[in-house]
């Protein structure tokens, strides 16, 4: 089937607009962020891009101010993101603490030990377990944050629980996955 014109002319402008920004907005991610991640953050920008055309400007020299400003938009979700994992990090190494003399050691012992296994579950692991337990969301409401159906997201917390029991489980330093054998003997 051949493409009507509408959108081999959405094609077109599509190219125009790639060809005048790719460049350009590729050095701008890469001043900014690793220089292996630059070429991720410019593809989303570009899908961006691709997804929101009538919203580009005619002007090529005005497209490519916006391929900029979704490219630092891009940019400041992205540090958003790893800024909340990291509060949830530290939220749980102050779990971990002992601040709390009057606490029942049972649950002082407990804390400490999610404090430790957090670090070795995937980051989408801890976003599930984030998202149910810290943030308390439903299933359905967890499942719209990360764009997934409510069924896969049960799902992958029901994962991360297990991966999470398991390295609960696990007593000894050398049981987590991801320690060199020299951290371990130090712990």
């Amino acid at each position: 089937m051949e493409p009507t014109s509408t959108s081999r002319e959405r094609e077109e402008r599509f190219r125009d607009v790639y060809d005048a920004g790719y460049a350009d907005v590729l050095r701008f991610v890469r001043r900014r962020v690793h220089p292996a991640h630059a070429e991720d953050v410019v593809g989303d920008v570009m899908l961006v891009a691709w997804r929101r055309l009538d919203d580009v400007p005619a002007e090529l020299s005005d497209a490519r101010a916006w391929l900029f400003g979704v490219a630092r938009r891009t940019l400041l979700n992205a540090r958003r993101r790893e800024d909340r994992q990291g509060a949830v990090a530290v939220r749980l190494a102050k779990l971990g603490q002992l601040a709390d003399a009057g606490a029942h050691p049972d649950l002082v012992a407990h804390r400490v030990d999610i404090a430790t296994a957090w670090p070795h579950l995937r980051a989408s692991e801890q976003e599930a377990i984030s998202l149910s337990v810290f943030d308390e969301l439903s299933a359905p409401e967890a499942a719209a944050v990360l764009g997934i159906t409510a069924v896969a997201f049960r799902l992958r917390l029901s994962r991360a629980r297990r991966s999470l029991r398991r390295l609960l489980e696990s007593t000894e330093p050398e049981d987590l996955p991801g320690l060199p054998a020299t951290d371990r003997s130090d712990r």
